[in-house]
């Protein structure tokens, strides 16, 4: 039995808040159990120099300071960029480039802004997910009002992990498993189980081909509940 008497392929409860900021182009506060993030993405009608056609899609990733058990101080107090944070952006960034046609885009960036508000195990997944909804959002704006012609984006997506604790493979740890877990995975899907991105990691001891394929299966069930949700929210092509 795990702590919160979850069944070990079961989601904790997902609650997903489209338009939750007033002034963001696209915006949805995520809530996966007691991690809490919220996820704001802005358009701007420029892209990065290095980008030589098409548009771009890039994020920034934060935890507020007491948003754990103990404070951790701002990154900008450290003038410098965690490595935790700068690593954790990208995986969001390439995550989410991965579902859009970036020359359907045009030239425009799309920045998500991730701030983790409470931190129970799953930060950077769930970002993923609620990245994903405030992209559409502002994406879905673009088109209806005139600015792009058609939806860019190709197909769902979403994040989730799974871990192997105490011999058990399982779903959607919370921070007292994913702390004492002996393999941590995080699995980025589209929502027909693709895999777009794919970290596992033993924490503890190695593991086997077997045990990777287990955890790989609780992710796919995982995403594609969380698909199944985005779906309902944001339909991206209407009948």
């Amino acid at each position: 039995m795990r702590i919160d008497g979850r069944a070990n392929d079961e989601l904790r409860p997902v609650r997903l808040q489209p338009g939750f900021s007033k002034f963001a182009e696209g915006s949805c506060l995520i809530s996966i159990g007691d991690t809490v993030v919220l996820c704001n993405a802005s358009v701007e009608e420029k892209v990065p120099p290095h980008v030589r056609s098409g548009g771009w899609i890039t994020a920034e990733y934060s935890m507020l300071p007491r948003a754990n058990r103990s404070r951790s101080p701002r990154d900008i107090s450290k003038l410098k960029l965690a490595s935790r944070s700068a690593e954790i952006q990208r995986l969001i960034g390439r995550s989410l480039r991965s579902a859009v046609d970036l020359q359907a885009l045009g030239e425009r960036t799309v920045t998500i802004d991730c701030d983790v508000l409470q931190g129970d195990g799953g930060t950077r997944t769930a970002s993923v997910t609620g990245g994903f909804v405030a992209l559409a959002i502002a994406l879905q704006r673009l088109v209806q009002t005139g600015v792009l012609e058609t939806m860019p984006i190709r197909d769902y997506v979403s994040g989730i992990s799974a871990g192997i604790v105490g011999g058990v493979p399982m779903l959607d740890l919370q921070y007292a498993e994913d702390s004492r877990a002996e393999v941590d995975m995080n699995c980025v899907m589209t929502a027909d189980g693709r895999i777009i991105e794919l970290q596992a990691t033993g924490e503890g001891r190695p593991y086997t081909a077997d045990e990777q394929l287990r955890l790989l299966e609780l992710c796919r069930l995982g995403n594609e509940r969380l698909c199944a949700m985005e779906r309902a929210l944001i339909p991206l092509h209407p009948q």
